[in-house]
Order: C-alpha cells, then structure tokens, then sequence
C-alpha cells in the first residue's frame, strides 16, 4: 500500500460517522438548549462587533474576529467549495449549510469558553483555547495537550501550511507563469515579516486585509450571480435536490451518492470556517471584553460570514455557470466559473488575486494559532524554534501535490476537532449558565431603562 493510499484509509476513519455524528450532534444539542441562538441573537452579535473594548486582553473584539477569520477565509472559500462540489454534487454545497448553521452555536460556545478561562503565560502574554478549558475545566491536563498538539500539526501541515502554500504558488503559475521557487521565495519573506511581529502585528493586517479582500470576493461573486439571477432559483432547487438524491454522471462528473455528498460537505464546511475545530478560540482569548457571551457571539458571526456567504456564493457561481460538471477541478474549477461569466482574463486573474489573498490571511491566523498551542506544551520556550520551523514548511509547500495535502488536512483537522468537543459536550452546563446569566442582566439592564423612562 502506497503513502497516499494509507492517508485515504485514515481520512475515512477520521471522518466516518462517529467524527460527523459528534460534530453536527454537538452543535445540534447546542442549538436546541440555546434556543437557537445563532439565528435569534444574530443581530445583536452584528451590533457588538463594534463595541468599544471593556475588558483585559491585547485585540479589540473587531480585531479578534479579524484575526480568526484570516484563518478561516482561506482556500476553503475557493477550492474548498470547488472540491465539495466536484466529488459530492451541487448537494454538497447544502450540507456545507448544515454544518455552517449548526457550527454557530458550536462556534459561540467554544469561543465563551476561551474567555472564562483565558489566563495570562509567562511573558505575560494572555493565553487561552481548548488546551486552557480542557485543562481547567475538565481537569484532563493529557486531552489538553494532546488538542495542543495536533493543534501544531495543523499549523505545520495542514490548514497553516501546505494547503494555502500550493494553492498560491499554483495560482501564480497558472495566472502569471511565476516559477514555484519565485513564489516560495516571496511568500516566506512577507510571511516573516508579518508573524515574526506576534499577535498585534497579524491582528494589524487582519484588520485591514481580511474585510477588503471578503467584500470585493463578494462584489465579485454578486456581479455573476446578478448577471444570470434568473436562474438562481433553478440552481438552489438542484441543491436542494442533490442533497437528498444521488447524482448521475454527467459531463465531467462521475456522479455521487448521497452520503458522499454528506461527507464532502460537511468535511469541506469546518474546513472552511472550523467550527468546532478549536482553534477561533485561541484568537477569542486575546478580545479585550469582560463578557464571555458576548466574545461568543461576535466570534459565531466568523461562521456565517465565511460559509454562509461567501462559500454559497461560491457555490452558486460554480453551479450557476455548470463548470461544477466539467474537466477541470480546484482553483481551476472557480477561475473557469468567473472566466465563463466575465472573460478569460478578468476571472483568472479576480480568483488568482482572490485566493492569493484568501490563503495569506489564512496562513498568518494559523502561524498565531500554531504559536499559541506550542507554547502550552513547551511552557512559553522555543517559540523562535516554532516560528522558523513554520517558515520553513512555507517555503517547502509549494512542491507537494495537491491530493496530498488535502488528505493531510482533512486528517489534521478531525483530529484537532475531537479533544475540542469533547470538552465543548463536558463543559455545557457552564456555557448554559453564562448564557443565561448574561441575558437575565441584559434584560434587568433594559428593564431598569425603560422604568426610569417612565418615571421622566
């Protein structure tokens, strides 16, 4: 049996049903003991994005989230999407919905925790996630350490690396006929200057980078599905079918099941947002707020703006125009959606800029992440070690196959996810608690405004 033979054995296993079952049960029994707070509360937690910081901490709530989504919006919004589509259908795309809807309340409970334990580390820096709440929370110092570690696997050789790495260095070759090396070369240094500057100095460029290049993706996405809104509904309906129905072969698709389209899409939906996946909790510690609810769900809304808008969009790009049944597959596979709506020039270049961008941020998010967990296993030493072995794998990524690196991440990121709800499932009666505290508050705050409004 070859390597990556091997690798697809225990991706299935990582991935089988107990995996899938425990991560969208999670945020199934979530959603129902919160009363659906993902879409109740949704509003509010839009508001608080710009709520003035009020609490300990080095980033503003903004900021946090910024930094979080720098590791979310990545090449999961692109090929990602692309990848769910070709191997599952168009059905795949609804099930990325599911886990997105369900993967809110997920998101905003490991987020409130991150907050309730969060502590301060031996540089002083303040220091929180799963490896904190695991530790003090369930009193599991071994589970802790070991979402520590595969936390730093994902860093080195999954979402962090090698997966945003070949992705940019692809895109350049395919878009501008830039030599691997050339790419390699470039990517590192800004990589280095960037994170060697720690968390403030990502949050900086986060903050910057990731709304700009989200709402011109966005723009972009808008300007197609605008062109051709007629058959938007045609489109949804052949999502909406898929999901339940296998799908013939046709053209260049080779037809799926639905429990590959159940897979795939749910598979491709954490890794495109990470709900559940532990690691927006690391950035969620550093808000500067005092208010674990509310950290949880400015942190949640990371989960609807990623796939909720901008992997749909994607997905209905490449449905819309039928290059979901075609040759081509990946980056590829989005850049002919664009270049069949625009011109060949105008989309190659728009997903090339895009996806560049995109994986950028992602690698930046996934560096701090990455830091964070090597510095709970070897208490705050070596970290310059971390940070030159991460630049390493940057410079090295861009000559792994693709298929290689989507099975490593795939496997990395199950493996990250499993310690995470664990304790997410162990320490729910404390997010309950918090929950229902904050809002009795909130609703005596009002109530005490609105009397002594009456009583003027």
């Amino acid at each position: 049996m070859d390597f990556h033979a091997l690798l697809t054995q225990i991706n299935a296993i990582v991935w089988g049903p107990a995996t899938l079952i425990l991560l969208v049960g999670t945020g199934i029994y979530l959603s129902f003991r919160l009363g659906f707070i993902q879409l109740l509360r949704l509003p509010l937690a839009l508001q608080l994005l710009f709520k003035p910081a009020n609490g300990k901490g080095e980033l503003s709530s903004f900021a946090a989230l910024c930094t979080a989504l720098s590791a979310t919006i990545g090449t999961g919004n692109i090929v990602g999407v692309a990848t769910a589509i070709k191997l599952g259908g168009p059905g795949a795309l609804f099930w990325m919905w599911v886990a997105a809807l369900f993967g809110m309340a997920t998101k905003y409970a490991e987020c409130l925790l991150a907050l309730k334990f969060r502590t301060t580390d031996c540089h002083g820096n303040i220091a929180g996630g799963p490896m904190y709440y695991i530790e003090k929370g369930l009193g599991l110092g071994w589970l802790a350490k070991l979402f520590a570690v595969f936390g730093v696997g994902v860093a080195f050789f999954g979402i962090g690396t090698f997966a945003q790495v070949n992705a940019i260095s692809d895109a350049m070759t395919i878009a501008f006929d830039v030599p691997a090396w050339i790419t390699a070369v470039v990517l590192t240094s800004l990589v280095a200057a960037v994170t060697l500057g720690g968390v403030k100095r990502i949050a900086a460029v986060a903050q910057k980078l990731v709304p700009t290049m989200a709402i011109g993706y966005v723009v972009a996405c808008l300007w197609v599905l605008l062109s051709a809104s007629e058959a938007i509904p045609d489109a949804i309906a052949l999502v909406l079918h898929s999901a339940f129905n296998p799908v013939a072969a046709t053209g260049g698709f080779l037809g799926a099941g639905i429990a590959l389209a159940i897979q795939t899409g749910i598979a491709r939906g954490v890794f495109s947002n990470e709900s559940g996946l532990g690691s927006a909790p690391i950035a969620a510690a550093a808000a500067k707020s005092k208010e674990p609810v509310e950290q949880g769900l400015v942190s949640m809304t990371g989960t609807f703006f990623d796939t909720i808008i901008i992997c749909t969009m994607t997905g209905l790009v490449l449905i819309l125009t039928g290059v979901w049944n075609g040759d081509t597959a990946g980056a590829g596979m989005t850049s002919a959606a664009f270049s069949s709506a625009t011109t060949p020039l105008i989309g190659q270049y728009l997903v090339t800029v895009a996806l560049v961008c995109f994986a950028f941020t992602t690698i930046l998010g996934w560096n701090y992440y990455g830091d964070r967990c090597w510095s709970y296993l070897t208490k705050g030493r070596w970290i310059p070690l971390y940070r030159w072995l991460f630049l390493g794998l940057i410079a090295s990524g861009t000559f792994i196959t693709l298929d290689l690196i989507w099975l490593l991440a795939d496997i990395v990121n199950g493996l990250m996810a499993i310690p995470n709800l664990i304790a997410i499932i162990g320490l729910r009666h404390l997010v309950l608690a918090e929950t229902r505290s904050y809002f009795q508050r909130l609703r005596g705050c009002s109530d005490e405004v609105m009397a002594q409004a009456d009583s003027q």
